[in-house]
């Protein structure tokens, strides 16, 4: 995560754990890190956690006051609750991914960074097209903690255009 440099600006969503949020402010060193997520999270100093759902209508604009300016770094590790069937999942997983990206477009600053969790499942298609139009780099990474046979990966994007 060499995206996250001190003093940068952070947005978690879906921070419940917590886990991203920590790194995060470990990382950014006196800079600001928000999350919100539906699921309350303990306090972790330095950051600041909503516990909201980011479909609120406020959501967005409560976050956008707590960052105080453009974001550096949109984290998205959101994911609804699992029924089983795995392109239901998938959909739900992708909607989430694309309501993150549209929530980055508006708060990134030029040259920012964009990470989201997304499944593997036929429609990821879209949100890659619609990330290389905004990022000049794009990019899959599949975590070392996440099972091999796991459809779950994360997008990167790079280089916000603005």
């Amino acid at each position: 995560m060499r995206f996250l440099k001190p003093g940068a600006r952070v947005v978690d969503l879906g921070a419940a754990p917590g886990g991203w949020t920590q790194v995060a402010v470990e990382r950014v060193k006196g800079g600001i890190v928000v999350g919100i997520d539906v699921t309350p999270v303990a306090p972790i100093p330095g950051a600041t956690v909503l516990a909201k759902d980011f479909y609120d209508e406020d959501a967005p604009d409560a976050l956008k006051a707590l960052l105080g300016g453009p974001a550096d770094v949109v984290l998205s590790d959101m994911a609804a609750p699992a029924i089983g069937d795995p392109q239901v999942d998938h959909m739900r997983i992708m909607g989430l991914a694309e309501t993150a990206h549209d929530f980055a477009r508006q708060v990134l600053k030029q040259g920012g960074t964009f990470v989201a969790k997304v499944l593997r499942g036929g429609t990821e298609r879209t949100l890659l097209d619609q990330l290389k139009r905004d990022f000049t780099k794009v990019r899959h990474i599949k975590p070392a903690a996440s099972r091999a046979d796991s459809a779950e990966m994360y997008v990167v994007g790079t280089g916000f255009r603005g």
